[in-house]
């Protein structure tokens, strides 16, 4: 069984920073693992992937030499098993509003006594005969909060056994608030998040998707971060051309 090195930075207080790939693509993933990445997200929520391609990523992250996390479609127990039996070392959910809800979440993604996940490792099998002995401790579970209600109830949601951290997605919380990111409604709201991990010993994070938002939240306490993501570098590092080269276009 590997170490989940991005884990254990978070349990020492140190930012693990990472990157979304979203296009359904392994190689990209790989290129960013290469990088320097500390973990590496097969976005299944938003992205382009399917079962084999996720595999795949995995596979890929890890021979860039980075930990592969995924980000589940829902909170479901088949899907969650799903993508931790293909591989995934960092597991985050979206839309958990409640603590029975993050209750749930940690009972599919552990192996008994400390929950309820199946044993029957696919891809993952390659981590060793150890695989289910130490998967529970290398693993990193995350929920995230996005909407009012769940900031509100982030207290209680953080308090619960088995969730390691909050990766808080700023767009659909901002959407929920009523209020746009950066403004003061929204600051307060995710410095309430970063409280409520602190005080339970979670490691509070955010989907950050800049420099200047990273080192933001880095400020304020946060270790689980991410930057940007594949479709993004492309983007930006097209357009930066495209815009250089405008002139030949007149």
């Amino acid at each position: 069984m590997i170490t989940n090195t991005a884990k254990h930075r978070m349990q020492q207080g140190k930012v693990a920073l990472g990157v979304g790939a979203g296009l359904g693509a392994p190689f990209p993933a790989e290129l960013l693992a290469s990088i320097g990445f500390d973990w590496v997200l097969i976005d299944n929520q938003h992205g382009s992937w399917d079962r084999h391609l996720s595999m795949l990523a995995f596979m890929a992250v890890r021979a860039g030499g980075s930990i592969p996390f995924t980000r589940a479609s829902e909170n479901d127990y088949y899907a969650i098993g799903r993508l931790l039996d293909e591989g995934a070392l960092g597991l985050i959910v979206p839309m958990v509003e409640t603590a029975e809800e993050a209750e749930q979440v940690a009972f599919a993604a552990r192996f008994p006594p400390a929950g309820g996940r199946s044993m029957g490792a696919g891809g993952a099998s390659v981590y060793g005969s150890d695989y289910g002995t130490r998967f529970n401790d290398e693993v990193f579970v995350a929920i995230q909060l996005e909407s009012r209600d769940a900031i509100a109830r982030a207290d209680d949601i953080m308090a619960v056994d088995g969730i390691d951290g909050c990766w808080l997605g700023p767009a659909d919380l901002a959407n929920s608030l009523g209020h746009p990111r950066d403004s003061t409604e929204h600051d307060e709201a995710v410095h309430r998040m970063i409280e409520a991990c602190l005080k339970h010993g979670k490691a509070p994070g955010i989907a950050a998707g800049d420099v200047e938002q990273v080192e933001k939240w880095a400020a304020a306490g946060c270790t689980f971060l991410s930057a940007g993501s594949d479709k993004g570098y492309i983007m930006l590092g097209g357009m930066a051309e495209m815009n250089a080269l405008a002139h030949l276009r007149g």
